[in-house]
């Protein structure tokens, strides 16, 4: 597996002996300074260049930063082989040594437009000085931030709404619908109180990562059980006791948050669905009644 500095001079190497690129940048986890560095971290690379036609239509220039095992487009991929890509294009690459470069090419007016929006950038080269002046790279965009009432409230109802989704589709035998309502319903509400718990911990400095990345940093050994416990495989038992767990947890986190911010958590929304999911459970494959 090649180098951090074997990485980093081929990129800067190709950037410097193109006459089309103009200036280089980073972002993502590499320049987060909060952040331990791995061996899976990405190369989250920008080149600046002059024209995106030329790269496009030669399909081999990529080919100079290693052997790949795979490549993505995604803006071929979102808008088909006819899309608009003057402006900006992308290369997900994954190299047989391991290394990932996820590398995209910008004109000059898109940098001048975007250059800084995430304020975890670091530049690398300027040959022309066009790069404006940003501040130090902080992973502060990212930081858990505090919930408005309503929005907490909204979240805490939809949490326990869609419960009764999972129960009707596992008494149904809908497995498939069982677990996306868990998985991509409940879990983004579990997540968020997740979230706002550990800001309420922390003083709303961290990130807990895109998708809860670092709850177990951030969550007691306690917590992090329960959490681990919400999910489950395609065994209808197993959902129903990842369910509740979910339920227990939420309660838990929930209530910590409403007391930090003086919000009402609806305890009566939390005892009526937990009443209705124990009556579901216990209800054979050929009721005709729910209660």
């Amino acid at each position: 597996m090649r180098s951090d500095k074997e990485m980093m001079d081929l990129i800067l190497t190709v950037a410097e002996k193109d006459e089309r690129i103009r200036a280089a940048y980073m972002n993502g986890s590499r320049t987060n300074p909060t952040l331990k560095e791995d061996l899976f971290q990405d190369y989250d690379i920008v080149y600046v260049v002059t024209e995106t036609a030329s790269f496009l239509e030669d399909k081999q220039w990529v080919d100079v930063f290693g052997e790949r095992l795979m490549m993505q487009e995604p803006d071929k991929n979102d808008q088909g082989k006819d899309g608009e890509f003057a402006d900006f294009y992308g290369y997900l690459m994954l190299f047989t040594d391991g290394n990932r470069i996820d590398l995209h090419i910008e004109t000059i007016p898109h940098m001048q437009e975007h250059y800084g929006d995430d304020k975890l950038t670091v530049p690398l080269m300027d040959k022309d000085d066009c790069l404006p002046e940003i501040p130090d790279a902080t992973d502060e965009d990212y930081h858990v931030q505090k919930p408005k009432e309503e929005e907490y409230l909204a979240r805490c109802n939809n949490f326990w709404w869609c419960q009764q989704n999972v129960a009707k589709s596992l008494w149904r035998d809908e497995v498939p619908y069982a677990q996306f309502m868990l998985e991509c319903v409940i879990r983004r509400d579990l997540d968020q109180m997740v979230s706002w718990w550990i800001g309420t911990k922390t003083d709303f400095q961290v990130s807990t990562g895109k998708i809860g990345n670092y709850f177990k940093k951030f969550l007691p050994d306690e917590y992090w059980t329960m959490y681990e416990a919400t999910y489950a495989d395609g065994d209808a038992e197993h959902i129903w006791d990842a369910l509740f767990v979910a339920g227990d947890l939420f309660r838990t986190l929930a209530g910590h948050v409403a007391d930090e911010f003086s919000f009402t958590y609806q305890w009566d929304e939390d005892e009526n669905m937990t009443f209705y999911l124990r009556q579901v459970r216990k209800l054979s494959s050929s009721a005709d009644r729910i209660f």
